[in-house]
């Protein structure tokens, strides 16, 4: 008899141990990609790794001055163009330069990434603008900055946005 009880709560200790990751969300799924920016998704527009590019050099990055917004704009979409109309933010006015077309399954670059020449990725399926901040008021690193992306036919999509020293910072 009690060598039937030793197996039997060995079995009960084996069924409790094997059901303790039952339903458990592994930490692989959920895990965010290694950017600076940040994201947000818009109906069929996916918004990645939005940040102000500037190097800061004193408490804050003066009004006055102008920064470089960085971005990519996906649309999700196989078969539905979108367009990015504006972007406005409480930092200061945002100009854009270039055609803000979103092709269908394609992607918008949001200004060239430090170190590269031109917008990366596939011509024929992509668009690039540049996207320049006229800073208002005082920013500093550490803090997130409110932006509205304004899409044609996705509608508008608000984030915080960072600021982001790029490549340029570590090499000094």
């Amino acid at each position: 008899m009690n060598r039937f009880a030793v197996v039997g709560l060995v079995a009960l200790v084996a069924a409790l141990l094997s059901g303790c990751g039952a339903g458990q969300i592994s930490q692989m799924a959920t895990q965010e990609p290694a950017v600076n920016g940040n994201k947000v998704t818009l109906n069929n527009v996916a918004l990645r790794d939005v940040r102000m590019q500037a190097v800061q050099t004193g408490d804050y990055l003066q009004p006055g001055r102008t920064v470089n917004l960085v971005g990519v704009a996906v649309n999700q979409s196989p078969v539905v163009p979108d367009r990015l109309i504006s972007i406005t933010s409480d930092v200061g006015a945002v100009t854009i330069d270039g055609d803000g077309r979103l092709p269908a399954g394609g992607m918008l670059f949001i200004g060239t990434p430090d170190g590269q020449k031109v917008a990366p990725g596939p011509l024929e399926a992509n668009n690039a603008v540049k996207a320049t901040v006229a800073l208002a008021k005082p920013i500093s690193n550490g803090l997130t900055y409110n932006f509205t992306f304004n899409f044609e036919k996705a509608g508008q999509a608000t984030l915080l946005v960072p600021i982001s020293a790029g490549l340029s910072a570590q090499n000094t």
